[in-house]
């Protein structure tokens, strides 16, 4: 029997242990592994960066990833070059499967360890400040952010020192970022611009290039197009009918309460979904609910949640002067994840 309810009703209140049990792979990335990623053999990039990860993996098991080199100079060790440097970072397009490498990592590694979005981990922050935040994940072995971004100067200034401390305390990081379509040559977010935001920890970076196009869109059809509001009942209930719990709102409620919801409660928002729904979808006009709905997204693709939608497509769902503006890595990811979104509730293959 199908249950139907709106997100406009949940305000979830979530503790600090609660937002700290969150930090691991999404169900969507919940059973990977290394040896279930598809490397493309047209990009000899993908397979060397599972050769290099399953490396940086094994390492940290044996316990031989921190010793040595700055972090033993800090701490009195060896001041012989480590085997591994202190973090690795992932520099790649949309869809080649960095988050799927980066949650086998996870797995991979023995605990305590976490995962989670530079969003995530921002909000974070917000939620427990920072000094609480670096005592909880110091005694951590592993730290994997997916996602680094440098388009906001404050956050990125907050995480660099979150990773910076992190280091120091001898927990090793891997970070992922986007590079937008068309800037893999020159102009792509370089590695140069990572390393000069965390300074110290410069060079105690691998940074490993995983080449490739979107997997989401290989030999795909479009986007489906929106459904129109005359027939958005008929066919959420046909196409969402034998699931369990569908959340159904019209749109501008739903980015209008996403307000007065911290984006860091966002994952156990959606909980106990099934699908969601969107009437009259529109066009997001203000940066601030349009960064809001990013987050909304990612937690929707996280947790692997169809969807249904009328109103514009979601390809029209952000401005073009946002598409082109600061923020358009975060944008053209959410786009992606949409429309990858909108295929499942279509019955189109992802």
């Amino acid at each position: 029997m199908v249950t139907t309810v709106h997100l406009t009703d949940r305000t979830p209140n979530v503790s600090a242990d609660e937002l700290l049990a969150g930090f691991r792979p999404s169900e969507r990335f919940g059973e990977v592994s290394f040896d279930t990623y598809r490397p493309d053999p047209a990009q000899p990039s993908q397979q060397q960066a599972v050769d290099a990860l399953r490396a940086f993996g094994a390492s940290i098991n044996r316990g031989s990833a921190t010793t040595g080199g700055f972090f033993g100079k800090l701490f009195g060790g060896s001041k012989k070059k480590p085997a591994t440097k202190a973090g690795l970072y992932l520099d790649g397009g949309f869809g080649v499967g960095k988050t799927h490498l980066l949650a086998s990592l996870w797995h991979s590694v023995e605990g305590p360890k976490a995962f989670g979005t530079f969003v995530e981990y921002t909000n974070l922050v917000g939620a427990l400040t920072f000094r609480k935040t670096v005592e909880a994940l110091s005694a951590y072995k592993l730290v994997c952010i997916d996602e680094f971004e440098l388009d906001d100067p404050g956050d990125t200034v907050l995480m660099s020192r979150l990773m910076r401390e992190l280091a120091e305390a001898g927990v090793k990081l891997v970070a992922t970022s986007n590079t937008l379509p068309g800037s893999l040559g020159e102009g792509r977010f370089a590695a140069a611009d990572f390393k000069r935001e965390i300074q110290v920890l410069a060079e105690q970076f691998d940074v490993i290039r995983v080449d490739g196009e979107d997997f989401r869109h290989r030999g795909l059809p479009a986007a489906p197009a929106p459904v129109s509001d005359t027939d958005f009942d008929t066919t959420v209930a046909q196409n969402f009918g034998d699931l369990g719990t569908i959340a159904v709102d019209n749109f501008l409620d739903l980015i209008n309460h996403l307000s007065r919801v911290h984006p860091s409660r966002y994952r156990e928002f959606i909980t106990g979904l099934d699908a969601v729904a969107w009437k009259n979808v529109q066009t997001i006009d203000q940066q601030a609910v349009a960064l809001r709905f990013v987050v909304l997204a990612d937690r929707l693709y996280d947790k692997d949640l169809p969807i249904i939608a009328s109103g514009v497509p979601f390809n029209r769902v952000f401005t073009q002067e946002m598409m082109e503006g600061g923020y358009q890595k975060k944008y053209f990811r959410a786009v992606s994840r949409l429309t990858a979104l909108a295929r499942e509730g279509s019955g189109q293959p992802e």
